[in-house]
């Protein structure tokens, strides 16, 4: 087993080598290592694959099919020197690929998340994930980006946020409004006072003087949903901390057509901003916002009644 273990720190340093940061493979293989360690199994097997993929019993397709492609891609590497591990086909899970209809916040629900931030236990604790939600709210960031980030990536005086290594190996800087650099400076005040002894050059850091991670962040964010009194508003549209991007991207466009301004560059300028390699992601982020469909298609009716 500790050869297999040595032979998973390979794979997973020649991928991220590669580009790829395998956040959710570094820690679910180690997972999968203790679970082929108790079965007495001294190799990867399809059958021991598909039993640890399939783990919850209560869990769905989507995520089964995740982990066990998690395992194919280590068992690919593993099998180049050890013949007898076995690599599990591609279709043997059905992965059902689907999307969560995005849950657009009011202004009204992000600030009743941010005082929700006050239920929290620690200062520390509540000051960061005010400071933290509201970022996220007026600039789009991913929550990994925001975490992420260390002091000497906000540039105070030209109002500037450099996101480094993002999605895809990605780096931009993103401009904010003076009063998000205010918010900023002041958190980091604050927080410099309650733990002055952080040697982390993290922005958003716990009360140990750590990095945020990422799973507590969806944690507790799960917290300050409850205590905003956020509920789902169908089966697939839940109130997730990623949807706040859906929601800066939403209201960005809105914003452009109120204004009755030319939409087409500033969608462009939109996707440069949140990060996006492709329109299409930025495309898909504002179509499930049925107030601007409905903008869009009265800017199309005068168009075309300009024309008859």
């Amino acid at each position: 087993m500790s050869s297999l273990r040595q032979t998973l720190t390979d794979y997973l340093k020649v991928r991220r080598a590669l580009g790829y940061k395998l956040e959710r493979a570094g820690k679910l293989l180690p997972q999968f290592l203790d679970y082929l360690e108790n079965a007495g199994a001294e190799t990867v097997t399809i059958k021991h694959a598909v039993a640890w993929a399939t783990l919850p019993a209560a869990g769905n397709g989507h995520w089964w099919a995740f982990r066990l492609n998690v395992v194919r891609g280590f068992a690919t590497y593993l099998q180049t020197v050890d013949p007898a591990a076995e690599v599990p086909p591609k279709d043997l899970l059905v992965d059902r690929p689907h999307r969560a209809t995005p849950y657009l916040y009011s202004d009204q629900e992000i600030a009743a998340l941010i005082a929700a931030a006050d239920t929290l236990r620690f200062p520390l604790r509540r000051v960061t994930y005010r400071t933290l939600i509201g970022l996220l709210a007026v600039t789009g960031l991913r929550v990994g980006e925001a975490i992420r980030l260390d002091r000497g990536d906000i540039d105070f005086e030209h109002g500037l946020l450099t996101v480094l290594d993002s999605k895809f190996g990605k780096s931009r800087e993103i401009p904010l409004h003076p009063s998000t650099i205010e918010a900023l400076r002041a958190y980091l005040r604050e927080r410099d006072r309650l733990c002055p002894p952080s040697s982390s050059p993290a922005v958003f850091i716990s009360p140990a003087g750590t990095r945020l991670i990422y799973c507590n962040v969806h944690s507790t964010f799960r917290q300050l949903r409850r205590h905003a009194g956020l509920k789902p508003r169908s089966g697939s549209c839940r109130p997730r901390i990623h949807d706040l991007r859906h929601t800066f991207a939403v209201k960005t466009l809105l914003d452009a057509y109120h204004d009755d301004g030319d939409v087409q560059p500033r969608l462009s300028l939109l996707s440069t901003y949140l990060g996006h390699v492709n329109p299409s992601s930025t495309y898909w982020y504002l179509s499930a916002a049925p107030e601007l469909l409905a903008l869009a298609g009265r800017r199309l009716e005068r168009h075309l009644g300009g024309q008859s």
